[in-house]
């Protein structure tokens, strides 16, 4: 008995498959719908060439042929892509039951998964479908950035080249060994600082350089990145300082102190470090920046607004580990820490007509030559910042006796 015609058949697997009967458009899946059929007899019609890989800017002639079972001619079908139905005028009939459409100059797939060109019936019936995937070959990645937190682990960045679409899925893979000796090895963990990164978790070696590499690869080719050598204790990165802490520095309006702990985890390390704060004032973003802290873990900023809330933060940069003659990469900023300056105590008191009238000439000179200090003596600069201190003390001592004197001098 000879098998029943399947066209009466298509209700039936459109029911076994029902991603073909519901098939979205913008998820090309027809490999999937065709692996859920029974056997290749059972597909009411084939598309050929099936799944292909174009460059943009390529034409395409497809065809479908209907299985002879089914009872459709060439003038019964029509194509879409995408969703959108593709003009007649694209179509030709290459036979009884096969119907062709030309595809010119063909824009990047809409996705990485593929753009669907689907064969229908006169009725709407889903017969065969196409994964059509245009795209570019990669380029090469380029900028690969590492980093060694704490010793402990390495990560990488890179950049994807300098179109970097390529409007196919395309893999990045950050491939490394040891400069002199050993095979490659391949990183696993993928996207934990960005997209285009990885991280090597443990097993570093130390004072021996990496080679290291990016090599990126879709349908259309492979390239392979430029190989970046590096040695980890010229990468090390650290923690924030911890123990951040900013606090007035007497009644001195225009000042505060900061202090902070070096990072804990390199402390069993021989190492130097380098830092930098930044503070701002509490209604602005502009922030400053002090470069000149060296390596101590406390300093004095000066030139301040009286009555102002600041926030303070401080990073670190290791150098000189285990006698190594490059610095290291700077930490993230502590987490910012505020502080006040005293309100500014002039003016609150009453006026003064008698005293000081003999000493305008000092006082003019000395509020000169001090407001240069001031101007001058930002940062951390401790000579300056001694010098203006004395004279404050000075003149907050003298400013009391003043005021004692002065109304007995009523009297």
């Amino acid at each position: 008995m000879p098998p029943p015609p399947l066209l009466p058949m298509l209700p039936l697997l459109l029911l076994l498959c029902p991603r073909l009967a519901r098939a979205d458009p913008l998820a090309c899946e027809y490999r999937e719908h065709r692996a859920a059929l029974a056997s290749p007899a059972a597909d009411p019609a084939v598309i050929s060439p099936q799944d292909p890989t174009l460059l943009i800017g390529s034409s395409l002639v497809a065809t479908c042929t209907v299985s002879p079972d089914f009872p459709l001619k060439a003038e019964d079908l029509y194509w879409t892509l995408n969703g959108r139905r593709l003009p007649a005028a694209s179509y030709a009939a290459l036979g009884p039951s096969t119907l062709s459409v030309a595809l010119a100059r063909l824009n990047g797939s809409r996705q990485q998964s593929g753009d669907n060109l689907v064969c229908h019936s006169r009725d709407g019936g889903i017969l065969a479908g196409s994964c059509l995937y245009v795209g570019l070959p990669p380029e090469k990645p380029v900028n690969i950035t590492c980093w060694s937190k704490n010793m402990k682990d390495l990560t990488c960045k890179w950049a994807p080249g300098t179109e970097g679409e390529t409007f196919l899925h395309t893999n990045y893979t950050l491939k490394y060994k040891l400069r002199w000796y050993g095979r490659d090895n391949t990183c696993q963990e993928y996207h934990t600082a960005g997209p285009y990164s990885c991280r090597i978790p443990k097993d570093l070696a130390l004072f021996t350089p990496y080679e290291i590499w990016v090599e990126a690869s879709n349908r259309l080719g492979v390239a392979v990145s430029d190989v970046v050598m590096l040695d980890i204790l010229n990468v090390v990165t650290t923690d924030p300082p911890s123990d951040v802490h900013v606090s007035r520095v007497g009644d001195l309006e225009d000042q505060l102190s900061v202090r902070w702990s070096s990072p804990p985890a390199l402390k069993d390390f021989l190492f130097q470090a380098k830092y930098q704060i930044q503070y701002r004032v509490e209604d602005s973003s502009e922030w400053k920046v002090v470069d000149d802290v060296g390596n101590q873990t406390s300093c004095r900023l000066a030139g301040l607004r009286p009555g102002t809330v600041y926030f303070v933060q401080v990073r670190c940069n290791p150098f000189g580990i285990y006698g190594s003659k490059k610095a290291g990469i700077w930490s993230d900023w502590s987490n910012p820490t505020a502080a006040s300056t005293p309100r500014s105590e002039r003016g609150a008191g009453g006026c003064d007509p008698k005293g000081g009238e003999q000493n305008t000439t000092l006082r003019r000179e000395l509020k000169q030559f001090f407001g240069w200090v001031k101007k001058h003596a930002y940062g951390c600069s401790n000579l300056g910042i001694k010098l203006y201190d004395q004279w404050r003390v000075w003149l907050q001592k003298s400013h009391k006796t003043r005021n004692q004197v002065l109304p007995g001098d009523k009297l």
